[in-house]
């Protein structure tokens, strides 16, 4: 059987498809129905890529001992069949014997068969049926599809990342399938933003998301959410992006409600932040139009971590920022703004602070300045009480008589600090106090001090418990009081000379007030 190679060259350069991997898809496609057809699952499909010639045989090893352990042991034959084999069929027609050659050399064609030989058994390859060559069909389609998706792969990995156009061609279970020309992309739920809508046939410009290898559906996965977006619609938007006097440091965004994106020049005479902005606003108000109205801050990069999230936190004026270090070697920021600015600091649902935290990449805690006195106020008194504490004299602490304080006085300890300061060593070197003695007199200091910090938390939740129960009672009071001063108001216009009223949308209004202060 004899196919013309130019054919299938010129498919190949249809399909953009290797003219190898034609061949082999076809070679494979014959191979399966020949199997089907012959019965043989050893049977090779070989096509000469010069004159197309198409050879089927199905080859066999010469063995001593066929394989009976392996659970798909390779196509084997014993010595005895192989020369039974060739004293049948000869080995010119329809069976041939190779025997391997040096390294790197073709096999040879023998006459006679020894062990280690390979027997060729040809088969016609016309006349295989009508199923062998619908499975020839399937393998094939199935081969260049696979040819064709890889060179899809090939082609589009190392764009990833990049501003893709094409045309909304339909919608499936919510995800966008865009026509990219070549081929489809997907645009998946979760890559769209609420705030946009799109109908089939516009355009519509993306990221490059990803690139994947499954047979089914499109192999290219777009985005609308991915901050690149931004970073590549900022830089065909300002030259000085794209030409690299402006860089882009980082971008954060919420797709359809707000984005920040991190700027600096590398030359001093140009400003980043209005060359983003453009002549009263004309560039960056292109790029939130392509957006659906997503509103972009564009701030000032520094590498000051502190100036840093002071512009981050824009349009909010931050009073001060101070880093954090935890013990487990992380680090966050606490900003302190004034408290007339401290809802604008933390933005709708606390959006601006979670993109300046975004974009930094650090936990930013957001206070403000009549927190931040309160809380120095309550540290300062916490400081104070715990002063007060250890100010207490050795005379109130239990168990310490007065032969003992006396002797703690001679050596300079007159006070619960000065005593709790003291090591059982330095008590035990005290004339008349031994180390048992001492480890008794830190065990009671430490007790003392106890009880007097739990008895001045409680005394501080029954003073806020007595606080709550009396701003409690004056709301109810107030309450009470409204109540009766708008019946008593209703009475008294009931009773005016001007009732009953002459209009009757006015005798309904005061009738149904009338109404309601009677039932009341």
């Amino acid at each position: 059987m004899i196919i013309d190679p130019s054919v299938i060259r010129q498919v190949s350069r249809e399909k953009e498809i290797d003219p190898e991997k034609m061949f082999g898809a076809l070679e494979e496609a014959m191979s399966s129905a020949a199997r089907k057809f012959y019965h043989d699952r050893a049977v090779i499909t070989a096509i000469d890529r010069k004159t197309g010639e198409m050879t089927v045989y199905a080859p066999r090893a010469v063995v001593a001992e066929l394989d009976t352990e392996s659970e798909e042991p390779p196509p084997q034959v014993l010595l005895e069949e192989a020369r039974e084999l060739v004293a049948k069929h000869g080995t010119k027609a329809d069976l041939r014997v190779l025997r391997p050659a040096g390294e790197g050399e073709p096999p040879t064609e023998v006459s006679d068969v020894q062990l280690g030989d390979t027997v060729r058994l040809y088969r016609e390859p016309i006349g295989l049926g009508r199923i062998a060559a619908q499975t020839a069909k399937q393998v094939l389609y199935q081969k260049v599809r696979e040819a064709e998706r890889e060179n899809i792969y090939n082609e589009y990995f190392p764009k990833v990342g990049e501003l893709t156009s094409g045309t909304v061609k339909r919608f499936e279970r919510g995800d966008m399938i865009v026509d990219l020309g070549k081929t489809e992309g997907v645009i998946p739920r979760e890559q769209q933003s609420r705030a946009e809508r799109y109908g089939q046939g516009e355009r519509i410009r993306s990221i490059l998301y990803d690139v994947h290898k499954n047979p089914k559906g499109p192999q290219l996965v777009l985005s609308r959410t991915d901050p690149r977006l931004l970073i590549r619609l900022f830089e065909m938007e300002v030259p000085e992006i794209y030409d690299g006097t402006v860089v882009i440091k980082g971008a954060v965004r919420q797709p359809g409600e707000r984005a920040k994106v991190a700027v600096r020049s590398r030359e001093r005479d140009v400003d980043p932040v209005g060359a983003c902005v453009g002549m009263r606003g004309s560039r960056v108000q292109a790029i939130m139009r392509e957006l659906h109205g997503e509103k972009i801050d564009v701030i000032l990069y520094s590498d000051d971590l502190i100036t840093f999230a002071q512009n981050a936190l824009a349009p909010a004026k931050i009073t001060r920022v101070s880093p954090i270090h935890h013990e487990d070697g992380t680090m966050s920021l606490d900003c302190v703004v004034e408290d007339e600015q401290l809802s604008l600091a933390i933005g709708k649902k606390g959006q601006n602070v979670r993109l300046a935290s975004a974009l930094i990449g650090l936990k930013i805690e957001i206070k403000g300045e009549t927190e931040v006195k309160g809380e120095v106020a309550e540290a300062l008194s916490r400081m104070l009480e715990a002063s007060r504490r250890r100010s207490s004299p050795v005379t109130a602490i239990e168990g310490i008589g007065e032969k003992t304080a006396q002797k703690l006085a001679e050596a300079g300890v007159t006070t619960l600090g000065e005593l709790l300061d003291k090591s059982t060593e330095e008590l035990a070197q005290v004339e008349g106090i031994g180390e048992k003695t001492a480890e008794k007199l830190l065990e009671a200091a430490r007790a003392f001090e106890q009880a007097l910090a739990e008895q001045e938390a409680q005394e501080q939740e029954d003073e806020e418990a007595a606080a709550a129960g009396r701003k409690r009672e004056r709301n109810g009071n107030g309450r009470a009081d409204h109540g009766p001063g708008v019946v008593q108001a209703t009475w008294e216009r009931s009773e005016s000379k001007n009732w009953p009223p002459r209009w009757g949308s006015g005798a309904r209004r005061f009738s149904s007030c009338f109404s309601r202060s009677a039932s009341m």
